[in-house]
C-alpha cells in the first residue's frame, strides 16, 4: 500500500480507537479515500448509498429483527424457556442447559446475538442465582450462550455474508444447524461437570402430566422455528418469504391467542424494530462507501497477493485468518466487520480452494465470539448490566465458556464436513 492508503487506513483505525461510532467512521474514511485519493466526484457517494440500501436480500434482515421484537414483547421467549426446562431442567446443572436450550430456540427464530442475550439472558441469569446457582457460573453461560443467536439461523450475519458472497442462503443457512448443536452439547456437558461437581440445586423430575401440559402451552411458539425451516427447505417459499410469514404468524399468536400482546403495543414494536433495522441500515451503507474505495483501489487484490505469496497452505492460512478475525471481534461488531471483511477474503478462498460456505461458516462463528470479548463485547456490558457487575467481572465469568467455543471453532475449521454435511444431503453441494 501507498502512503495515501496507509494514511486512510490510519485514519479508520483511528477513528474507531477515538470511539467513532462505526457507521461514521468507516462512511467519511472511505468519503475521503474516494474524492482525495482516488478523485472521484463526491455526488458518485450518493448513488453507492442508494446502491447498497437497495438489496432485496435486506427485506430478510428487516423482518426477523420485527419478528425478534414480537417475541420479547410477548410471551413467546417465556415459552420457549419453560418447555426448555421441562426438557433438561431436572438433570444437574439443568437450569443452566435450559437456558442454553432457550437460546437454542430463540436464535432458530431472531437471528441475533445481542436480541438473544437481552430476552434470554435478561430472564435466565437472575433465575439461575435465584435458584442457588454460582454467579460467576450463570453470568458467563447466559452471557455466551447466545452465540446461538448468529450461528443457528436465521443468521443477520449469514444474510449479509450471502448477499455479497451470491451464495445460496438456503444453503448457508444450513451449515449452522450441526455447529450450533455441538456448541450447545459442548456447554451443557461442561455445565452439567460444574453444577455436579459443586452441589448446586437440582430441580425435581416433572410428571409426565406437567410436561404435557406445558408443551402443550407452548406448541404455538415451537412451531415458528418448524414453519420457517419447515416452508423453506420443502421450497413452500424462499428465505426472503420466510421472514414475512413469521412475524405475521407472531403477530397472530401474540395477539389472537396468548393475547400477552395488546394492539397498542404494536406500534411501539414496529417503531423498535425501525430503529434497531435503521440503526443496521446505516452500518450497512457506511461500509458500502469504505468498500467502494478498497475496490477503487485494488486493496483486496493486494492483500490476496501478499497473503498468497506467504502461505502456501490452506490450513495456516485459516489459522492465521482466526486469529485475525477473533482480534476483529474485540473491535468491530459483526455486521460491520462481515461487510468490509468478506470482499477482501473472497479472492483469497479462490486462490486456497476454500469452500465459501465454510468459510461463511468460520467467520460467523469467529466474530460471534467477539460479542463476549473485551473491550467491546456487547454482551459483556448487556450481562454486566442485568448482573449488577462490571465488565471485568463478566469478562473473567465467560472465559471457560469461551474457550469451548473457540476449541470448536478450530475443529470446525480444520474439519468441514460437519459444516458441509447438511449443504451435500439436501442441495448436493459439492458433489
Amino acid at each position: 500500500m501507498d502512503n495515501a492508503q496507509l494514511l486512510i487506513m490510519a485514519l479508520l483505525l483511528g477513528s474507531m480507537a477515538a470511539t467513532v461510532p462505526v457507521f461514521i467512521a468507516l462512511f467519511f474514511t472511505g468519503l475521503a479515500g474516494l474524492t482525495l485519493v482516488v478523485g472521484i466526484d463526491p455526488r458518485i457517494v450518493i448513488e453507492i448509498l442508494y446502491r447498497s440500501m437497495d438489496k432485496f436480500a435486506l427485506i430478510v434482515v428487516l423482518f426477523f429483527v420485527l419478528c425478534g421484537n414480537i417475541m420479547t414483547t410477548g410471551s413467546i421467549v417465556q415459552k420457549l424457556i419453560k418447555t426448555a426446562n421441562v426438557l433438561v431442567g431436572f438433570l444437574p446443572g439443568g437450569l443452566a442447559m435450559a437456558g442454553i436450550l432457550a437460546c437454542g430456540f430463540f436464535g432458530a427464530i431472531s437471528g441475533s446475538t445481542v436480541a438473544t442475550v437481552v430476552a434470554i439472558g435478561g430472564f435466565m441469569i437472575p433465575a439461575l442465582i435465584e435458584h442457588g446457582y454460582d454467579e460467576q457460573f450463570s453470568v458467563g453461560v447466559m452471557t455466551t450462550a447466545p452465540i446461538l443467536g448468529v450461528i443457528i439461523p436465521p443468521s443477520i450475519a449469514m444474510i449479509l455474508y450471502a448477499m455479497i458472497t451470491t451464495d445460496s442462503l438456503e444453503a448457508l443457512f444450513l451449515t449452522g444447524f450441526i455447529p450450533g448443536f455441538m456448541i450447545m452439547l459442548a456447554m451443557s456437558l461442561y455445565a452439567w461437570i460444574f453444577c455436579r461437581n459443586h452441589g448446586m440445586e437440582r430441580r425435581p423430575r416433572p410428571k409426565v402430566g406437567e410436561s404435557l401440559a406445558v408443551l402443550r402451552e407452548s406448541i404455538w411458539a415451537l412451531l415458528l422455528p418448524v414453519i420457517i425451516f419447515g416452508g423453506i427447505y420443502s421450497g413452500i417459499f424462499t428465505a426472503n418469504e420466510a421472514a414475512i410469514v413469521a412475524c405475521v404468524y407472531a403477530f397472530f399468536v401474540e395477539l389472537c391467542i396468548h393475547r400477552d400482546m395488546k394492539v397498542k403495543d404494536v406500534k411501539k414494536v414496529i417503531v423498535s424494530s425501525a430503529a434497531t433495522s435503521a440503526s443496521l441500515l446505516v452500518i450497512v451503507a457506511g461500509a458500502s462507501v469504505f468498500g467502494e474505495y478498497l475496490t477503487f483501489e485494488q486493496i483486496p487484490e493486494h492483500i490476496a497477493n501478499a497473503v498468497v505469496s506467504n502461505f502456501h497452505s490452506p490450513w495456516s492460512f485459516l489459522l492465521v485468518v482466526n486469529v485475525l478475525l477473533l482480534f476483529v471481534g474485540m473491535f468491530m461488531d459483526i455486521i460491520s466487520a462481515t461487510i468490509i471483511l468478506t470482499p477482501i477474503f473472497l479472492p483469497l478462498l479462490a486462490e486456497f480452494n476454500i469452500d465459501t460456505l465454510h468459510f461463511g461458516l468460520i467467520m460467523t462463528l469467529n466474530l460471534g465470539i467477539g460479542y463476549c470479548t473485551p473491550p467491546l463485547g456487547v454482551s459483556l456490558f448487556i450481562s454486566g448490566a442485568v448482573a449488577n457487575r462490571s465488565m471485568l467481572y463478566v469478562a473473567r465469568a465467560v472465559m471457560p465458556f469461551l474457550l469451548i467455543q473457540i476449541a470448536i471453532l478450530l475443529l470446525l475449521t480444520f474439519w468441514p464436513d460437519p459444516v458441509l454435511l447438511l449443504p451435500r444431503l439436501f442441495f448436493g453441494y459439492g458433489q
